[in-house]
């Protein structure tokens, strides 16, 4: 992945492309364990990436990344990566 600027949005900084994966499904309203089903991994995988991506994205909740991922331009409203 490209280095980002120290002026980019948090939400751009270090998020993979699993994580971006794991994100949309969150937003499409899947649960853990139907998340680790669509993409093969384990549920403790799922929770892995969750949690980092609440510390990358500073949220608190599934949801707060959601909304910081949406506002930051990390996909469009059509749900395609941005």
């Amino acid at each position: 992945m490209p280095a980002q600027p120290a002026d980019a949005p948090r939400s751009t900084r270090r998020i993979t492309a699993r994580e971006l994966e794991v994100l949309a499904l969150i937003a499409d309203g899947f649960s853990t364990r139907e998340i680790a089903q669509r993409l093969w991994i384990t549920d403790e995988t799922v929770r892995t990436h969750v949690r980092r991506l609440l510390n990358r994205l500073g949220a608190r909740t599934r949801a707060h990344a959601v909304g910081i991922a949406y506002r930051d331009g990390l996909w469009s409203r059509n749900g395609e990566a941005g």
